[in-house]
């Protein structure tokens, strides 16, 4: 391995591009691998023909260990002799500061050596540039070469324009470019910056703008970059703009000089976002290796961005949700919405992400301040403190994922509070007293643990909302378990394991007490139900901080990555950290001493409800010695008296008709609408037709399988039927529960998103063609899709299979009775998965 002050020089190994290549296939989305990752494949053709196949994993990945390969940018090919060979090779996956272990000081100070190089992080989008074996340049972004519709085209062909300006200011070639690339067997990486194209958080004047040159890869399974002053030199030779970088030698001086930037987020007279710092590192004792991590400044760059965020919110017509720098952000969103109602333009441009900066400036200019004297002066004035208390956690999981093993071992290593769902006892009001429970606990606690599922939006956003309401200034943390729909058959076998050998210490689920079929049932509809965390999105995007868990790995591994997450963001909750043996023993105390004290019956019959209560009191639960009711025994004071057993009738399941995803009739009828608003009469006569004869259809649904089918595939309608029975079983024992006889008839089994491509009718019915984007649920008809209306009541909505079948056969346009619209824009909508019941 090169020192930092020269050039790596490795030809590449076919070999070991082989074996990263096959343990990359094992992995991919129904693999069986081990190593306990997936990936994803893509492949685009290049206008040379060349076929070249990109390679991405989750974030959360490259955490592990013995990884294949650690490039987060991974494009492959195979050269004309057949053999497989890389062809753009971004940087290994690098953490900020204190994200992970290796990156917390002690350990970057233990294990690193100088020279460090300190380079601005500019502010933009990354480009790859390499040269293929043809003489072509091949420029892509992180997981696109835009060579189909996808969505990093646009970056990659703003890359590849700006290229073509930088080689014409030095007077070479695309081909010149590729040659060398392709004889350094290296590729070139570099920042898009150019608020004409995209802006982001720091502005690029006209002259500002273009391709930052920042490294120089070699194309390997491993990381081998140049240091600094040869990727500088590069950048000159080949017209590029060269990013700004400091060098430095000692790890203290290097840290100091950090910290002291970090105090105006501006260096060299310029705001800057923070530094990447290139080193090289080593395990005990190993060689040494190329190696980066980051040291990102927090403001003023977290307050711009809520200005953006609350900004558009407004456009929207939202309330914007502020959560620091209440009264400037206040100030600054006074301002802006003057600036919106005086120039209506300048709210389209801002959705686009334009006219971001201009906005933020000039209210800055009209204070006569920057972004870091407001900062300074919040902290002046004991403003923007940072977080200590009011912390909720809340997870965001299915049965067995370890959320309680983990809750209790953050409780005995910090003697924060915990309160679980199940706990709160009557039929009324169960989720605000919940909420209300956990708000109880922060007032011994500067941390609660909400622990339920949240498996679901609705869940989350009634737990913030509620919340909120009484304690405006809690901090929302999810805790949230990744369900990879690519990993579901690992995440099966993980969850169940742990479930069905834990026997009867769960509060809901007694394995040791239940068959197998029905705790996996239930089980079942969980994982079915799981809506994953979407912070594009309310209610998730009112979380102030999500951490990524992984469900296959230890309780051990995701408490570490809790810690961790939560220490980077608000180190002054810790007064205290814990040791890895600290975190080894809360976990063992986790799941060795803790028993349900109320165990909820949930299968088969109702009312089991078992006060399974032990004196516990006197015994220490939290490393400071706190009493045992810190935790999960929060509910012991209350005044619970025993509840009689109850033994429910023998359920009798209604019988099944169809199963099907339905859809919200307010949106269907507004595409419809918005599809023949401004159509020609002739187009739009049957529509009108049916909506004066009342014939549109009241509610709308995609069939996915109908009973009389079932014997043409047993095994999905078996698939669906079990499904069903779990969920009603389990919606059936709730109801008692809550004092309510009977249970929904038609409970929801899942959630799949339905796209709309394109509307199909002739004189007698018409129907949305549509695609099933969740691959669990698959209709059993030749096309998808959504009966809107037929003509007359003898009309039955199963004719849309045979207008459809005539329309794949013969087309459209008239001529034959048949027309078509094609659905405008990307249109999705959430369905709800329900099985419906025979009327007779």
């Amino acid at each position: 391995m090169a020192h930092r002050d020269s050039a790596p020089n490795k030809p590449p190994n076919v070999g070991d591009i082989s074996n990263m290549l096959s343990v990359l296939e094992l992995h991919l989305k129904k693999g069986k691998g081990n190593l306990g990752f997936s990936c994803r494949k893509a492949t685009f053709t290049l206008p040379n023909k060349q076929q070249v196949d990109s390679w991405k994993m989750q974030d959360w990945d490259y955490k592990k260990a013995n990884l294949p390969t650690y490039a987060r940018g991974l494009f492959t090919s195979k050269n004309s002799r057949g053999q497989p060979e890389i062809v753009v090779r971004g940087y290994d996956k690098f953490f900020n500061h204190g994200e992970v272990r290796k990156t917390e000081w002690e350990n970057v100070e233990r294990d690193t050596r100088g020279p460090y190089e300190l380079s601005v992080k500019e502010n933009g989008c990354i480009i790859f540039i390499a040269g293929l074996e043809d003489g072509s340049l091949i420029v892509c972004s992180k997981h696109s070469t835009g060579a189909r519709d996808d969505v990093d085209i646009s970056h990659a062909a703003a890359g590849e324009r700006w290229v073509e300006k930088h080689l014409a200011s030095v007077g070479k070639t695309k081909e010149q470019l590729a040659r060398e690339l392709r004889r350094m067997n290296a590729t070139a990486i570099a920042e898009l910056c150019d608020d004409n194209f995209e802006e982001h958080v720091l502005a690029y004047t006209p002259d500002q703008a273009g391709l930052y040159l920042h490294g120089i890869n070699l194309n390997l399974p491993e990381f081998a970059t140049y240091p600094g002053h040869l990727v500088d030199k590069f950048a000159e030779e080949w017209g590029f703009k060269k990013t700004m970088y400091k060098m430095m030698d000692d790890i203290r001086e290097v840290k100091a000089f950090l910290d002291g930037v970090a105090e105006t987020g501006a260096y060299n007279g310029r705001d800057t976002e923070g530094f990447v710092i290139r080193c090289q590192a080593r395990e005990a004792g190993g060689e040494w290796y190329d190696w980066f991590f980051k040291y990102k400044f927090d403001e003023p760059y977290l307050m711009y961005r809520q200005w953006r965020e609350c900004t558009k919110s407004v456009i929207r017509g939202h309330t914007p949700k502020i959560r620091k720098h209440k009264k400037i952000t206040e100030e600054y969103l006074l301002y802006a919405r003057r600036r919106l109602a005086a120039d209506p333009k300048l709210g389209k441009a801002y959705n686009n992400n334009h006219g971001i900066i201009s906005l933020r400036d000039d209210f800055l200019a009209s204070r006569g301040t920057t972004g870091a004297d407001i900062i300074r002066s919040e902290l002046e004035n004991g403003e923007g403190a940072p977080v200590t208390k009011n912390v909720v956690l809340v997870p965001i999981a299915t049965i067995g994922c370890g959320k309680t093993t983990v809750a209790i071992a953050l409780c005995k290593l910090f003697g924060w509070g915990h309160f679980q769902n199940d706990n709160v006892q009557g039929p009324k009001q169960r989720a605000a007293r919940f909420a209300q429970s956990c708000v109880n606990e922060l007032a011994s606690h500067p941390v609660v643990v909400a622990d339920r599922n949240n498996h679901q939006k609705r869940e989350r956003e009634q737990i913030i909302k509620d919340i909120s309401e009484v304690l405006p200034t809690a901090i929302f943390v999810a805790l949230h378990y990744v369900h990879d729909k690519n990993q579901y058959d690992t995440i099966r076998k993980a969850t169940q394991e742990r479930v069905l050998t834990r026997g009867d210490n769960h509060q809901t689920i007694q394995a040791g007490s239940k068959s197998r079929e029905e705790i996996i049932g239930i089980m079942e509809g969980f994982l079915h139900r799981f809506q994953p965390c979407d912070t594009e999105r309310a209610p998730d995007s009112d979380f102030d901080l999500v951490i990524d868990l992984d469900v296959t790995v230890s309780s051990r591994d995701n408490l570490e990555t809790i810690v961790s997450r939560l220490d980077a963001e608000y180190p002054r909750m810790f007064e205290d950290m814990p040791t890895g043996s600290d975190l080894d023993a809360a976990i063992d105390y986790a799941l060795n001493n803790y028993k349900p004290d109320l165990k909820i019956d949930l299968t088969g019959t109702f009312g089991k409800r078992k006060d399974n209560r032990d004196n516990r009191a006197g015994q220490d639960y939290s490393r400071g010695g706190d009493a045992l009711n810190n935790g999960t025994q929060s509910h012991n004071r209350q005044d619970k008296q025993p509840r009689l057993q109850q033994t429910a009738p023998a359920l009798k399941e209604p019988k099944l008709e169809y199963f099907s995803v339905k859809l919200n009739p307010q949106r269907v009828n507004a595409i419809l609408e918005a599809i023949f608003r401004d159509a020609k009469p002739e187009t739009a006569k049957v529509y009108r037709q049916l909506q004066q004869s009342r014939r549109i259809q009241p509610e709308f649904h995609v069939t996915l399988m109908h009973r009389a089918s079932a014997s043409q595939h047993p095994e999905q309608w078996s698939a669906l039927q079990t499904l069903h029975s779990s969920i009603f079983t389990l919606a059936f024992n709730a109801a008692r529960e809550a004092g309510v006889e009977g249970a929904p008839p038609e409970p929801e089994l899942g959630v799949c998103q339905v796209q709309l491509e394109r509307l199909v009718w002739d004189g007698r019915i018409m129907c949305f063609v549509v695609r099933l984007l969740n691959e669990e649920f698959k209709s059993t008809n030749d096309v998808a899709h959504v009966t809107v209306g037929t003509a007359s009541q003898q009309i039955k909505p199963k004719e849309s299979n045979d207008l459809l079948g005539r329309w794949l056969s013969e087309g459209s346009g008239g001529e034959n009775g048949i027309w078509e619209e094609k659905v405008k824009g990307n249109v999705v909508l959430d369905g709800s998965v329900r099985g419906v019941l025979q009327r007779f």
